[in-house]
C-alpha cells in the first residue's frame, strides 16, 4: 500500500524541516513548499492525499491559497496558524477546511489531527451522500434541488444558493443521513468539516447559518433542533 501523500505548506524554515520529519517518520510522503507558487507545483507534479497549510503566508495568504484549491479540488485541508481564537477557527470552519490546528503544536498533535481526517474522508467515501456525488447525482426536497457534482444549491423558485464550502458539506450530510438525529460531533464526522477546538457554538453557528439561507430563499428550513441530542433533516429525499 502507498504511504498517504501530503503537502506541507510552511513559511517557517525550521518549522517546516522538523514537522515534515516528524510526518515521514510516521509513514507519509511529504512534499514541502514555502510559498503558494511553491504548493501549486507540488500539487501539479502528483496528487496529494492531504494539504498541511499554513494561513500567514508571504505574498498569497493560506485563505486566498485555500479558496483557489477547493474550488478545484476537495482535497482535505489542515489550517495552521498562529492564530487561535475562536473567530479565526470559526472562519476555518465557514470556509470548510478539514481541521484547523493554533500554533505552537506538537508533532503527536499534528499526527493524529492528519489520521483522523483521513480516516474520516476514507469513511465519508462509503456514506449515501458520498455515493451520490461520486454518481454525480441530484437530490430533491420540498421543491430544492442539491447538485453534488456541481456543488450548487437551487431554491423552488430555481435560483441558485451560494452556500459556503462548510454549509454545501452540512446539508449534503444532513441529506446522507434524512429523518435521523445528528449529535454535533457526529455532524463534524460525517461532513469532514473539524475546527481545532470542535465546540457545540461553532456547529450552531453553521446550523443556523444554513437555517437562514435556505429559510430566506424558500420558507422555513427542514433541519429542526432535537433539544440535548443535536438535529434532524425532516424532509423526504428523492434521488436521481
Amino acid at each position: 500500500m502507498l504511504a498517504p501523500s501530503i503537502v506541507l505548506v510552511e513559511d517557517d524554515g525550521p518549522l517546516r524541516t522538523l514537522t515534515a520529519r516528524a510526518l515521514r517518520e510516521h509513514g507519509y510522503a511529504v512534499r514541502t513548499a514555502a510559498t503558494g507558487a511553491e504548493m501549486w507545483v507540488a500539487l501539479e507534479n502528483e496528487p496529494a492525499d492531504l494539504v498541511v497549510l499554513d494561513i500567514m503566508l508571504p505574498g498569497s495568504s493560506g485563505i486566498d491559497l485555500f479558496r483557489r484549491l477547493r474550488r478545484q479540488s476537495d482535497v482535505p485541508i489542515i489550517f495552521v496558524s498562529a492564530r487561535g481564537s475562536e473567530e479565526d477557527r470559526v472562519l476555518g470552519l465557514e470556509l470548510g477546511a478539514d481541521d484547523y490546528l493554533p500554533k505552537p503544536f506538537s508533532s503527536r498533535e499534528l499526527l493524529a489531527r492528519i489520521g483522523a481526517v483521513l480516516r474520516r474522508t476514507e469513511a465519508n467515501g462509503e456514506d449515501s451522500a458520498g455515493s451520490t456525488a461520486k454518481r454525480g447525482g441530484e437530490v430533491r426536497f420540498e421543491g430544492w434541488t442539491l447538485s453534488m457534482a456541481r456543488r450548487e444549491l437551487h431554491s423552488p423558485s430555481g435560483a441558485m444558493v451560494d452556500l459556503t464550502g462548510a454549509e454545501f458539506d452540512l446539508l449534503a450530510t444532513f441529506i446522507g443521513q434524512p429523518q435521523r438525529v445528528l449529535g454535533r460531533e457526529r455532524l463534524i464526522e460525517l461532513s469532514r468539516t473539524r475546527l481545532g477546538d470542535s465546540s457545540d457554538r461553532s456547529v450552531d453557528v453553521l446550523v443556523s447559518r444554513l437555517r437562514r439561507k435556505l429559510a430566506s430563499a424558500g420558507g422555513s428550513a427542514p433541519i429542526v433542533t432535537v433539544r440535548g441530542v443535536g438535529y434532524m433533516f425532516k424532509a423526504e429525499i428523492e434521488r436521481d
